[in-house]
């Protein structure tokens, strides 16, 4: 087994690399906004590769990946671990959850929190089949990743994705929350099955119309680009109805300022029954964290909505109105998230901690969003 140097060619999905001790550290926003404009939630979330992967081609038969994962965990909840997937010429080639990393534990009675080492995991791929493979090495989405070490039995060669690129933009669930492995977050599932070159900027509690997050897409190269507002907006309580669209319009003035025809939808939120006409903060249950579990709420005045403040239908309704005002932009489409998840989805197969999607419902949003975004009468096909 030969060590493989670990140089930027070999990974997709957008990530840069950070030299740190003893190994490198994956990052899905480029300096200087990780280290300029970003919050310590975003600069937590964008380092959790989300969609990230290592891609090449090979005739090895042994390959094995050295990683140390840094996890968040809330004190007294249990917290499902990150996992590496692989696939092998496109094929599931098997899913592999970590044991081991450091911890960040947060209290969330005081706020306090304590930082434990742990050791590095090795994942190993033995007897696999001889001749030419392509493998794809999918990292967690949702712990923070340095690669320690990748070793192979026979020379490793970077691979040339031809297939047209997709940006997309949202929330936790975007990220990928509650998903059970890498290859299952939604974007991953549609990408998949649409055969999309998939970059991730899906961050954790982070979708808040930040203008630096529409200058990075403006920048990156893409052949599909799509932007989910809305939940962070409210759940934060980040904004008004009068400061929200404006703000939506400028976001995508400056998408199309490095994209002026690509096509571009604008989604809104799924159905989510905390939110939908309770205005936020949304917050964590309390009476659940007692009980071990987490469960989020809504602790907004719905009577507020006369002031401005914003709910997921208010959201919807705007959202759909900025790109009905852009109506000159031919490549601008609106997808509401209803179409994704809605509330007869909600009462089938419940959100089960009120705000993020369980596995299944992940497959079930991401086949949805292949239907209307890159399907037969997609908006995001003609020019991919």
């Amino acid at each position: 087994m030969n060590d493989v140097t670990l140089s930027a060619s070999l990974f997709h999905g957008g990530a840069e690399l950070e030299a740190v001790e003893g190994g490198v550290r994956l990052h899905r926003l480029p300096l200087p906004y990780r280290g300029r404009e970003a919050d310590g939630q975003l600069r937590l979330m964008e380092s959790q590769p989300s969609a990230v992967r290592l891609a090449f081609q090979t005739r090895a038969t042994a390959i094995e990946l050295e990683l140390r994962a840094t996890r968040v965990v809330y004190k007294g909840l249990a917290r499902e671990r990150g996992a590496v997937d692989v696939t092998i010429d496109g094929d599931h080639h098997g899913s592999h959850p970590l044991r081991h990393g450091n911890v960040l534990e947060i209290d969330m009675g005081t706020g306090a929190t304590a930082s434990l080492g742990g050791e590095i995991d090795r994942v190993s791929w033995k007897r696999l089949a001889p001749g030419d493979k392509t493998v794809e090495i999918w990292l967690p989405h949702n712990e923070q990743v340095d690669i320690v070490r990748l070793r192979a039995d026979a020379p490793v060669h970077p691979l040339r994705d031809e297939r047209p690129v997709w940006v997309h933009h949202g929330s936790s669930i975007s990220h990928g929350s509650n998903a059970a492995t890498p290859l299952r977050i939604w974007p991953v599932v549609a990408a998949r099955v649409a055969g999309m070159n998939l970059r991730n900027l899906g961050f954790g509690g982070s979708a808040v119309v930040d203008p630096f997050m529409a200058r990075v897409i403006r920048d990156a190269p893409a052949d599909a680009i799509s932007v989910k507002l809305g939940i962070n907006v409210v759940n934060l309580d980040a904004m008004r109805a009068r400061s929200f669209v404006p703000a939506v319009h400028g976001f995508l003035d400056t998408i199309r300022e490095g994209h002026p025809s690509t096509p571009l939808a604008l989604v809104s939120p799924i159905f989510c029954d905390i939110h939908e006409a309770t205005p936020g903060p949304g917050s964590f249950d309390l009476d659940a964290l007692r009980a071990g579990r987490v469960r989020f709420v809504a602790t907004g005045d719905p009577a507020r909505t006369r002031e401005g403040s914003l709910t997921l239908e208010v959201i919807r309704d705007l959202l759909a109105q900025v790109v009905n005002d852009r109506s000159d932009d031919k490549h601008l489409h609106f997808i509401s998230g209803l179409e994704l998840y809605g509330s007869e989805d909600a009462e089938r197969v419940p959100l089960p901690d009120g705000l993020h999607p369980d596995t299944a419902t992940h497959d079930l949003i991401g086949r949805r969003f292949v239907g209307a975004a890159f399907g037969p009468q997609g908006v995001l096909r003609a020019q991919t």
